[in-house]
């Protein structure tokens, strides 16, 4: 991904030969330096690959997890029922139960 913006890759920096000038650089010295760079470079594109593999792995366990929490919505939408229906709460079963207890024993008020 990030190859098309970087210019130089390790092995153009191993491969690079500069031409030699009677007053120019020690050359070991150009070598050592472009050894550590090559390093350098080499230890970068292995971190970038690295990242972008724990990117994609990421964006797939999130689709995932997306997938899994619509499921999840879908199947909690299933089990209320229809919304037409009005919830019941443990108030209204208690109510419910006591009014029934009143009529089979037959203590209920003629109010209710």
């Amino acid at each position: 991904m990030y190859q098309n913006k970087i210019a130089l890759m390790p092995q153009d920096i191993l491969e690079k030969d500069f031409k030699i000038d009677t007053r120019g650089y020690r050359l070991k010295e150009v070598d050592q330096f472009l050894d550590i760079i090559i390093s350098d470079y080499e230890q970068f594109l292995n971190i970038i690959n690295n990242l972008e593999k724990e990117k994609a792995d990421l964006l797939g366990e999130i689709m995932n997890l997306k997938q899994e929490l619509r499921n999840s919505k879908m199947n909690m939408e299933v089990a209320r029922g229809n919304s037409d229906t009005p919830e019941v709460t443990n108030v209204d079963i208690l109510r419910r139960l006591s009014h029934l207890e009143k009529m089979v024993y037959g203590v209920i008020n003629k109010d209710n």
